[in-house]
C-alpha cells in the first residue's frame, strides 16, 4: 500500500486544497474502453460545434492554480497547469491526444471540468509519496525524456517518493518512471483544487466519473481525499 501526504507547510500555504486519489487495481488497458472513446469524441463534438469551451485563464479554477503556480516561483504563462495546457491544446488544435485508455479517462474528466488530473503506476513507485516544497536537491526525469535529469527549484512544490520527484510544479509534468502505460495494473490518479470551497462538490463529481470510466476494466478501485484536515490517506 502505498500512503499520499501533504506536508505540513504545503497545508499551511494552500488550507483550501482538496485531492481526491482514485486507486485502481486489476487494470486492463489492452482492451476497449467504450465508454472512455464516447466521453472524449463527446467533448470533441461539443467542442466543434461551440456548445462547450475548455476553461482558460480567466476561468476562476485556472486562475486559482495560476495564483498557486506565482507563489511558489513558478510562472504559469510559461510552465502551464497540466489542465490549463490540456485545454489550450484541445482549444487550439481540436482532438485530445490518445495515449492509453487509463490515460485518456483521466484527460477527459480533467479537461471536461477544469482540473488538474495526473497518475502513477504504484508498481513503478518506491515507499510513500509526499506533495512537499523542494529543497534543490531533488532529482526528476520527465515524462519521455528517460535520459533527462533535473532538479526542481527550491521552494517549488513537488509529488515525490522516496527515489525521486514524481510531479514538477504541483502537478505541470509527470515522471518517466512512473507513467502509465497500457500494461500498468496498478494505478493511482490525482484529481485536484487549491479552491476547495468553490469546487469541492466539482472535484467529487470528476472523481466519481473517473471512477466510472476505470470500473468497468479493473478488479477494484477507491476513491480516498487528501486535505490538510486529513492529510494521509492509502492508495
Amino acid at each position: 500500500m502505498t500512503t499520499f501526504h501533504i506536508s505540513p507547510a504545503v497545508a499551511d500555504a494552500f488550507p483550501d486544497t482538496l485531492i481526491a486519489v482514485v486507486t485502481a487495481t486489476g487494470l486492463r488497458g489492452t482492451e476497449p474502453w467504450p465508454a472512455t472513446t464516447t466521453a472524449l469524441e463527446d467533448l470533441e463534438a461539443q467542442l466543434a460545434d461551440g456548445a462547450w469551451q475548455p476553461a482558460d485563464e480567466s476561468d476562476p479554477r485556472i486562475e486559482a492554480w495560476h495564483t498557486a503556480y506565482r507563489s511558489f516561483g513558478t510562472n504559469p504563462r510559461r510552465i502551464r497547469p497540466s489542465v490549463d495546457a490540456l485545454g489550450r491544446r484541445m482549444a487550439k488544435k481540436g482532438p485530445l491526444p490518445r495515449i492509453n485508455p487509463a490515460v485518456d479517462s483521466y484527460n477527459a474528466v480533467s479537461v471536461r471540468h477544469g482540473l488538474p488530473s495526473g497518475a502513477f503506476d504504484l508498481d513503478h513507485v518506491t515507499g510513500d509519496v509526499e506533495i512537499r516544497y523542494a529543497d534543490g536537491s531533488e532529482t526528476f526525469t520527465p515524462l519521455g525524456e528517460p535520459d533527462t535529469v533535473e532538479n526542481p527549484k527550491p521552494g517549488e512544490i513537488i509529488y515525490t517518493d522516496s527515489t525521486n520527484v514524481l510531479t514538477r510544479h504541483w502537478n505541470h509534468r509527470d515522471a518517466h518512471r512512473t507513467r502509465v502505460t497500457e500494461a500498468s495494473t496498478r494505478v493511482a490518479f490525482v484529481l485536484e483544487t487549491v479552491a476547495a470551497t468553490r469546487d469541492g462538490h466539482l472535484l467529487k463529481t470528476a472523481a466519481n466519473e473517473l471512477q466510472a470510466l476505470l470500473q468497468p476494466h479493473c478488479e477494484q478501485s477507491t476513491v480516498h481525499y487528501l486535505s490538510p484536515a486529513h492529510p494521509d490517506t492509502t492508495g
